[in-house]
């Protein structure tokens, strides 16, 4: 058997905190617990984990503040585990990177396995990039690279993806002027489940926008099909 996959806790109720890693571990994970978000700054900058388990309500900051800073960081997924369920923290928290989104009280069963999806999705995607003989795919100004979820403009200005991003977007690459709906972007992370009346490809498409496009407000490159799902308008040749 491999190495155990290194997991952040960063949760400040104790018991709590004490429950998740005593399910985790039982689920074959390595699991470092912190109380607070400086805590867990300091660790991560000692060593990366596969992902962050992130509270909003730490004592020390906004949990979305810690998203916000993680999310650029592309060795590690970040999951958000909250007691706040309204639709408008669950947008937000994915505008501001998170991989996923896990309301309180939750199933155990759920828990696992919305963090081997995302472990999985990052695997996959970092895999393909290193054996595919095609491996980067150019678009407009930009180079994608799925090997380490990044993109590349011309002039050397780069920008991070998220694992969902980068999904999404190879989806996208995949299928250049082709109209892809919700479904079968939904589809490139089919294990999703997510809230009603799915926000997710909504939130991730416009962050995805907002780092490739020149004019976000008024895109190009993905075009909106009312009704239908998107369409990834531009010429892709893969390097």
């Amino acid at each position: 058997m491999g190495a155990r996959k290194l997991l952040y806790l960063i949760e400040d109720d104790a018991d709590i905190r004490n429950l998740v890693r005593t399910v985790l571990e039982g689920y074959g994970y390595e699991v470092q617990a912190f109380g607070s978000g400086r805590d867990a700054r300091a660790a991560i900058r000692r060593q990366a984990p596969e992902l962050c388990l992130v509270d909003l309500g730490l004592p020390d900051m906004d949990g979305l503040t810690l998203v916000r800073e993680l999310w650029g960081d592309v060795r590690f997924g970040v999951i958000i585990l909250t007691g706040r369920g309204g639709v408008s923290d669950r947008v937000l928290g994915l505008e501001l990177g998170a991989d996923d989104y896990i309301v309180k009280p939750f199933e155990p069963r759920e828990l696992v396995a919305r963090i081997n999806s995302v472990i999985r999705r990052r695997e996959q995607l970092a895999g393909a990039g290193a054996a595919a003989d095609n491996q980067r795919a150019r678009f407009g100004e930009w180079v994608f690279d799925p090997g380490n979820l990044t993109l590349v403009a011309d002039d050397g200005h780069q920008e991070s993806l998220t694992a969902a991003e980068a999904g999404l977007l190879q989806a996208l690459l995949r299928s250049p002027k082709r109209v892809l709906s919700r479904e079968q972007l939904q589809g490139a992370d089919s294990e999703r489940d997510d809230f009603p009346y799915d926000r997710s490809i909504d939130v991730r498409i416009s962050r995805i926008r907002k780092k490739i496009e020149r004019d976000a407000k008024s895109p190009r490159l993905i075009k909106t099909v009312y009704g239908a799902g998107y369409l990834f308008t531009a010429e892709v040749s893969w390097l």
